[in-house]
């Protein structure tokens, strides 16, 4: 199988989105953005990626392109009107399988029927149909706790497509399952795509796997977090089958690594400045996953020097593991991150070289001097009489620059930093503070 399955640039789009903004709401009642002025079209014959990581909005607007969610403000017109709620010819393949275990595969696929109100003959044949086409002939009466996590899939995948959707919607489809079913599922789904047997005409698809994106997409958008927005728009000129080892492909690979890596630190700087540092959100990022990273990287054949997307490769982290690692490296100061490459500062390579003792003295000293929150804590601990705090005192204090989610992850990722260095402690059955024994 060849040839590229691409979209007709003067075609009516399938999926326009303009200046699409969505927040929510804080504790205090004011608006925290998620997305901001996010411009889309989708076009017949494409696969349009949406890659970024956890934070970036990229489900949320998802679920705006498919009317489940609207906008605080923008336009969303699907196939030339103005959608306003889930509308027909939209389906959606969800990250979990998300059937229901008492009802057989037939009649999970059959659901993705009800809103068509179908006779019941032309549904069961409809159903059967789409459970064939995924590869499921032969297990229609069986339930989903009989079915491999790659099967339950293929059913969320039958149950989309058994409806004949113009718009296909995928949110992380593959992200569940392990690395060889991933895979077996995404040449099987290109397959049906590229030889034009199915009746989609476009797909957005989520994704936090830059390979995949690569892999599937004919053109990607790369989001960035707080709020999420559009960084970059990469074009994906490769005829299917796709070969990962090829250089064409492995070069744009790289290129997105570095897009996401130069906006990470500009981010990081940016949120810094504005919430004066306290607030500034941290990558929720073990000590032990920073320890071990900055090894890796000191060792050879790095040394001290290496390409991001490699590191993904030999480590076995997708971009949402990977960059938060690279941001907490950054925030540190242990690590400069640029042009998709990570390079350890002095200080990181003497992180590399040390002993537990030594390696707890200096992230102490890093966390006084780098990490605003952590040397907040600690000098309101130092300045109360009982050297004790509550939770809730940093909480709302956090809470009046971020969403009530970063807000804990943000304070979370503190505490785990500082209780490594024996800043601080923490008892989390009373939400106390205290200093470190």
């Amino acid at each position: 199988m060849t040839g590229q399955h691409m979209a007709d640039n003067s075609a009516i789009p399938v999926l326009e989105l303009s200046k699409v903004c969505k927040s929510f709401a804080k504790a205090s009642g004011d608006p925290v953005p998620v997305l901001a002025d996010i411009d889309v079209t989708l076009r017949e014959g494409e696969i349009l990626g949406l890659l970024g990581r956890s934070g970036s909005g990229k489900s949320t607007l998802l679920r705006i392109a498919g009317g489940l969610v609207s906008p605080t403000s923008g336009a969303v017109r699907y196939r030339g009107d103005a959608l306003s709620g889930p509308a027909p010819g939209i389906a959606v393949v969800f990250q979990t399988f998300a059937l229901y275990p008492w009802l057989t595969v037939l009649q999970n696929v059959e659901l993705g029927l009800d809103a068509l109100k179908l006779p019941a003959t032309e549904g069961l044949a409809k159903a059967v149909a789409a459970i064939d086409l995924i590869g499921l002939d032969g297990f229609q009466s069986a339930y989903p706790r009989e079915l491999s996590g790659g099967m339950r899939q293929r059913v969320g995948f039958a149950r989309a497509l058994v409806s004949d959707p113009i718009l296909l919607l995928m949110d992380e489809p593959f992200s569940e399952l392990d690395v060889l079913t991933a895979d077996t599922l995404r040449t099987d789904f290109l397959d049906l795509w590229v030889e034009h047997q199915l009746s989609t005409k476009a797909v957005l698809m989520v994704t936090h796997n830059i390979d995949e994106a690569v892999l599937m997409c004919d053109r990607i958008l790369v989001l960035l977090s707080h709020p999420g927005r559009i960084a970059a728009e990469i074009p994906v000129p490769l005829a299917h089958p796709r070969d990962r080892l090829d250089s064409e492909f492995r070069s744009i690979v790289d290129d997105i690594y570095a897009i996401l890596t130069a906006r990470l630190t500009e981010s990081a700087q940016t949120r810094h400045a504005l919430h004066g540092g306290v607030a500034q959100p941290l990558p929720h990022v073990s000590t032990n996953r920073i320890g071990g990273f900055v090894e890796t990287v000191a060792s050879p054949p790095y040394l001290g020097c290496a390409e991001l997307a490699e590191l993904g490769r030999k480590l076995a982290l997708e971009v949402n593991e990977l960059l938060p690692v690279a941001e907490a490296l950054h925030v540190l100061e242990f690590a400069d991150v640029k042009d998709g490459r990570v390079r350890l500062t002095a200080a990181g390579r003497v992180y590399a070289h040390s002993g537990t003792d030594d390696r707890k003295r200096q992230f102490r000293e890093h966390l006084l001097r780098f990490v605003p929150l952590a040397a907040h804590i600690r000098r309101v601990l130092d300045d109360r009489e009982s050297h004790t705090a509550p939770r809730a005192r940093f909480d709302f204090e956090l809470q009046d620059h971020l969403s009530k989610d970063d807000a804990r992850r943000t304070l979370n990722t503190a505490i785990g930093w500082a209780r490594y260095a024996e800043l601080f402690s923490y008892d989390d059955r009373a939400r106390q503070f205290t200093l470190a024994r």
